[in-house]
């Protein structure tokens, strides 16, 4: 095992990621930037493959540790989170300003977009006030070129004090020079002379009357004048860390001379400012206005457009995919085609997998009686965990690579931030944020993932209602089930437009998780979460060509196969327990019927059946295995069929009384039901709550009872089955 944080002077901070060193001369790397400026990029040309994740102590900020080596030595890299201001208003800018401040890491990386200097420079000089360990890495050079944008990396290097390299880490160009201008900085072969921001006359005397008394409690371990100055802005958040990380005590109840001292100066400063018509209010917008007009001028000397027109076919393009008209059709569109892909291309290799796997089940059967286990064991096994596993990995696998690539492709191309563009005002109008269609978004891979992300929420009330909502969008582990039952009751009815049909079926179950998504948020922000929705600003991307090859590795590594062997993990306990229930019974019946048998006359109310019901609630691990355990449920010995198609699958429900009716309200319920169990924990940690995991359960569990019975009650009455 290697050095940890614990064993090269981290292990006073608590709070911060534990460092994966390997000696206590590793260079300690930290890796910042704004969000969509290729810092993930960066990060994985890079370490490679030698990354660790996690998440920071105490928080559900995730964190990304990797390692290279240059000139010798080893180098611990984090990834920070993305962040566009230290200012401490979210758990991300908290974490990356803590690591920062207080970790001391012997290099700073700040990575910018080329294309949009100006904005990154906000970001640069307000960690140049923190600390003077800065590389600046101008990355996406090659975009800013294709734009005609020329940047003077030389005088900017000058002007910012800092070094300053230019790269692009798509093709790992100007690595190799970013790697010696960090080796240069950590070693001091090369001192920095950072640049600071000259602010307002009445807060730089305000500055300077802090200042000693902050130096004075912080003895060198933090730069007194950013300290000085976050303490005038009443940035509380940075008073709670400094009694986390340097023993600062509550300013305001020591009996200590030194804070009895900071808190007079406090008081005083607070003073001279209210003087020159500065409240304690308006200090950071007096901040950050110097701040964004020092950007300004910085970028009008280093950045030349040789045309103005430069980013002319962007806006062209989101002219049309952002517009009132055509937006909305686009998107619905973009999305049908990528449901029609999946559906079409994943009905073949599902059944060649299937084959396969099946086919491996006789074997690995020939070896358990060969070996002499008893029956019990071999049907467990192999008719109970192994044919769960099976089913799973032949029926999500397809659709999972075919989809999450696809999904992937529309991320990388920067299509993704118009969708909750076009999305923001039907937020807006249920009073919940526009940030919820990010999160929401999120939410087709994995409901899990989208609950953090709400994390990009500031307000409280929104973050809680995006949250509790989240699972009103159909997750990975959902999508298989909607995709085969579509495919086999819908798609049947369709003729020669099967795959059409069945992909249109999944667009309107996912629209229709849209719309209760409105309502739902609306209804919260009417009643226990009362409130009007905040502002915010959404960046919009430039478009960028897609790299095919890292969206391949990167969808079917991180997403597939990181959910499919989630999965996998759930579905073979899952499997066993099922197969007990199908077989152990008790006074001549299974305890599986005897369970689906209480719950089938209020299943049947709701256009289900006892065993379908049953399936959704012993799927509460993961979702991607109630199909299989309806399948067992229905073969009296408890085990799954060898499936050589879906056509099999079909005649299996039709032979136990499925009807089209009883395929959507099984889509239907699928789509309204409670969260996995995944999901509900990461509310709980999310929130801190049990109230809100229990609403985050009953909420849409309720909601698909409503929907369910209403739909089945509706078409009984007309007599339509």
């Amino acid at each position: 095992m290697g050095l940890t944080s614990q064993s090269t002077g981290f292990g006073a901070l608590k709070e911060m990621p534990e460092l994966h060193v390997d000696s206590p001369d590793d260079t300690v790397i930290a890796l910042a930037g704004n969000p969509n400026t290729g810092k993930s990029t960066v990060f994985n040309s890079l370490t490679g493959l030698k990354q660790h994740t996690g998440n920071w102590p105490g928080k559900t900020v995730v964190n990304a540790q990797g390692k290279y080596r240059h000139n010798g030595k080893n180098c611990c890299l984090i990834d920070l989170p993305g962040t566009y201001s230290l200012h401490a208003n979210s758990a991300e800018e908290e974490a990356a300003r803590d690591f920062i401040c207080f970790a001391d890491p012997d290099v700073t990386v700040v990575v910018t977009d080329a294309t949009c200097l100006e904005r990154n420079l906000n970001l640069v000089l307000q960690i140049l006030e923190i600390t003077g360990n800065v590389v600046v890495c101008v990355n996406l050079m090659d975009e800013a070129g294709r734009k005609k944008i020329r940047i003077n990396l030389k005088k900017l290097s000058q002007i910012l004090g800092v070094p300053v390299v230019g790269t692009n880490a798509r093709k790992n160009e100007g690595l190799r020079e970013l790697k010696d201008a960090v080796h240069r900085v950590a070693n001091g072969c090369q001192k920095t002379r950072p640049m600071n921001v000259s602010y307002d006359e009445a807060v730089e005397k305000a500055i300077a009357l802090l200042q000693p008394a902050v130096e004075k409690l912080a003895a060198g371990r933090i730069n007194s004048r950013w300290a000085a100055l976050r303490i005038i802005e009443g940035e509380k958040g940075l008073l709670v860390s400094l009694r986390k990380y340097l023993g600062f005590r509550d300013v305001y109840s020591e009996e200590d001379a030194g804070y009895k001292e900071l808190e007079r100066k406090i008081g005083e400063a607070r003073a001279l400012l209210a003087e020159s018509g500065i409240g304690t209010e308006a200090v950071r917008d007096v901040v950050a206005s110097a701040i964004v007009e020092a950007a300004e001028k910085i970028s009008r000397e280093v950045v030349t457009f040789e045309t103005e027109n430069y980013n002319r076919l962007d806006r062209r393009i989101d002219s049309v995919v952002t517009s009132r008209t055509w937006g909305i059709p686009i998107m619905l569109v973009m999305l049908g085609i990528v449901f029609w892909i999946t559906i079409k291309g994943a009905n073949y290799p599902s059944e060649l997998l299937a084959d396969v796997l099946f086919r491996l089940q006789g074997r690995l059967s020939g070896l358990l009686i060969k070996a002499g286990a008893p029956g019990w064991l071999h049907d467990m096994l192999i008719l109970g965990m192994y044919r769960t596993l099976a089913w799973v990995v032949s029926v999500m696998l397809p659709p999972m690579a075919i989809f999450f690539p696809m999904f992937t492709l529309l991320e990388d191309l920067g299509y993704l931030p118009r969708v909750a563009f076009n999305l923001d005002n039907f937020f807006k109008k249920a009073c919940a944020h526009g940030k919820q269609a990010l999160t929401m978004c999120m939410g087709f891979g994995c409901n899990a993932a989208g609950v953090v992300a709400c994390r990009i929420i500031d307000s409280p009330r929104e973050r809680l209602i995006a949250s509790v909502t989240n699972n009103f969008v159909p997750c990975n582990g959902r999508l298989p089930t909607l995709i085969a039952l579509s495919a086999i009751f819908i798609a049947e009815a369709a003729g020669a437009i099967k795959s059409v049909a069945a992909a249109v079926s999944v667009l309107t179950v996912i629209l229709l998780g849209v719309v209760i998504t409105l309502l739902i948020s609306k209804l919260l922000s009417g009643t226990i979460l009362k409130g009007l929705p905040s502002s915010f600003t959404l960046e919009l991307p430039p478009y960028r060509k897609p790299q095919l090859g890292k969206i391949l590795v990167r969808s079917l590594l991180d997403r597939t196969l990181f959910v499919l062997g989630r999965a996998v993990i759930v579905a073979a306990p899952a499997g066993l327990v099922i197969w007990v229930m199908a077989n152990v019974s008790v006074g001549g019946i299974s305890l599986l019927d005897h369970c689906a048998g209480f719950m089938d006359p209020f299943a049947r109310l709701i256009g289900l059946d006892g065993y379908i019901l049953m399936a959704f609630i012993l799927g509460l691990p993961a979702n991607e295995i109630v199909i299989p355990i309806i399948i067992m449920s229905y073969m009296s010995s408890g085990a799954m069929l060898e499936f050589d198609s879906l056509d099999d699958l079909r005649r299996l429900l039709v032979d136990n009384g499925w009807t089209w009716l009883t395929a959507v309200c099984t889509m239907l319920f699928s789509l309204c039901h409670f969260p996995c169990a995944t999901t509900l924990l990461t509310i709980r940690k999310e929130t801190g709550s049990w109230k809100w995991t229990g609403l985050s359960f009953l909420i849409p569990t309720i909601t698909g009872i409503v929907i369910c019975f209403t739909v089945t009650q509706s078409v009984r009455l007309l007599g339509l089955v």
